[in-house]
């Protein structure tokens, strides 16, 4: 991914309001991520750990959408699967993460969802820049870059529906 700014990330989002794009809470460590290992940017709101926002290039420019995190369940460990990157988590290492979809229908009401990376991670997953807990990235036959071709399709695929 090509590194952004904080006006690149204000300007991109398709499911918020220009006001509610302002105030949000961009990462400050920009000039710091690794910027030729991710495939998104995605970041937890500290001040609103229920919110999250991804940041992904499209075409000239980035798509930029804000997420909220489903109310997790209480109880049992389990076991479960990231639909962007299928790394494999336990507890709670992937959540249900929705977003209001873009124009008429977010003003309806409408959201999509997918159970994500909680902390939006999953770029670093893939390459095994970040660990995650054992049996969390099985072996697969497919080439790293076959693998990340996979998570852009697939972060592809949830961005249109949000768009749609």
């Amino acid at each position: 991914m090509r590194p952004v700014t904080e006006r690149d990330i204000r300007m991109s989002f398709v499911n918020c309001t220009k006001g509610e794009a302002k105030r949000l809470a961009v990462p400050r460590d920009l000039a710091t991520r690794p910027w030729d290992d991710l495939d998104f940017l995605g970041w937890r709101d500290p001040a609103s750990p229920e919110r999250g926002y991804l940041v992904a290039e499209s075409g000239d420019g980035f798509v930029g959408v804000a997420l909220r995190q489903a109310a997790p369940h209480a109880g049992h460990v389990r076991r479960s699967m990231c639909s962007f990157c299928l790394t494999m988590h336990t507890g709670d290492g992937v959540s249900l993460l929705t977003a209001r979809r873009a124009g008429r229908n977010g003003q309806q009401g409408n959201s999509v969802g997918a159970y994500i990376c909680t902390d939006l991670a999953c770029s670093l997953y893939l390459r095994g820049k970040k660990e995650v807990g054992p049996g969390g990235r099985l072996h697969e036959s497919l080439t790293l870059e076959e693998q990340i071709d996979r998570t852009t399709a697939n972060l592809a695929g949830f961005l249109d529906k949000v768009v749609g």
